[in-house]
C-alpha cells in the first residue's frame, strides 16, 4: 500500500491511491483537470519509508478535481457579559474536492 503526506492549504493530508478529499480551495482548478502536488512531506511503501526535511525533493502527487463549491455555513456568534454586545454572522468556506490517482 503507497501512502503520502502532502501539504496544501496550510493543512496536511494523509493520502493514498483513490483517495477522496475535500480540500482549502486551489486557484485555477477546474474540475476534471489534473493538479500537482509537490510539498510531499512524507512518502511509504512495503518496505520503504522516504521522510522530508521538510519536502521531498523531485516527488509529486497528482490528483484529478472532482467539484469546486462551498461548505455549509458555520454561525460565528460574538458575545460580551454585561454590556448588550451581541454579533451574529453566518460564514460559508470554499473547497475544492480532489481524488488522488
Amino acid at each position: 500500500m503507497k501512502i503520502a503526506v502532502i501539504e496544501t492549504g496550510g493543512k496536511q493530508y494523509l493520502v493514498s491511491p483513490s483517495t477522496i478529499l475535500k480540500v482549502e480551495k486551489v486557484k485555477n482548478a477546474i474540475e476534471g483537470a489534473e493538479i500537482t502536488f509537490d510539498k510531499v512531506l512524507l512518502t511509504a511503501d512495503d518496505n520503504e519509508i522516504k521522510i522530508g526535511k521538510p519536502y521531498l525533493e523531485g516527488v509529486n502527487v497528482t490528483a484529478q478535481v472532482v467539484k469546486n463549491g462551498r461548505d455549509k455555513k458555520i454561525i460565528v456568534f460574538h458575545y460580551h457579559n454585561k454590556t448588550r454586545f451581541r454579533k451574529k454572522a453566518g460564514h460559508r468556506q470554499h473547497f475544492t474536492q480532489i481524488k488522488i490517482k
